[in-house]
């Protein structure tokens, strides 16, 4: 994947009718869909935990979370996305010879070491949407929620391993739902898109 990756941004640099701005442009509206899919869920998160408090207080609760992950998680998002600059800022401050090569070891480091981390945290993030969508959508659903309970409770009784299986099953089922249901919401939102193509008029026509 990581190949495949590398190899369409090469070939949109070999093309010169590739707008590479457009082309970063779409990128980012990507990540921008993640976080808007990660907001709502701690929004939603949120309102549940503070559903039987009174109107104040739910604003107040949600408008402190606001701050806090403003601040915090998309404020060290930002310094994770910085981090390659850090380290060629490091490789490129002078200074003695001692502090010169500590400065470039610690570039090379942070270089070497940012895009592990985005790839890491592309797939601990798509996980962790599914599991916390699926859990919202599978506590909405009585049905599937009981279910959950059930399963859940029948693994806790399992010889060697019912301390431990009670807290991965609702995890892996709520992950499960969450896939699902993404897999539902994609298919029809490809769909509609088929049938707008379809039925859009072309450009240029009256």
């Amino acid at each position: 994947e990581d190949q495949a990756h590398d190899a369409k941004i090469m070939e949109a640099l070999m093309q010169s009718d590739v707008d590479m701005v457009a082309f970063e442009k779409d990128k980012i509206k990507g990540a921008i869909r993640t976080d808007f899919v990660l907001s709502g869920e701690i929004i939603i998160i949120t309102l549940g935990t503070v559903a039987g408090a009174a109107f104040a207080t739910q604003l107040a609760v949600l408008a402190a979370i606001s701050i806090m992950m403003t601040i915090g998680v998309y404020g060290f998002v930002g310094l994770i996305v910085k981090l390659d600059d850090i380290g060629f800022y490091l490789k490129r401050k002078p200074g003695s010879k001692t502090l010169y090569l500590l400065r470039q070891g610690a570039g090379n480091a942070l270089l070497s070491f940012a895009p592990r981390l985005m790839k890491s945290l592309t797939v601990i993030g798509t996980i962790a949407m599914f599991v916390v969508g699926g859990g919202i959508l599978t506590h909405q659903i009585s049905v599937a929620h009981h279910f959950i309970e059930s399963v859940t409770q029948a693994a806790s009784t399992l010889e060697g391993l019912g301390g431990f299986l009670p807290s991965i099953v609702p995890i892996l089922l709520n992950t499960i739902a969450g896939m699902i249901a993404g897999a539902v919401v994609l298919a029809a939102v490809s769909l509609l898109q088929n049938i707008y193509t379809k039925i859009k008029p072309p450009v240029g026509a009256d």
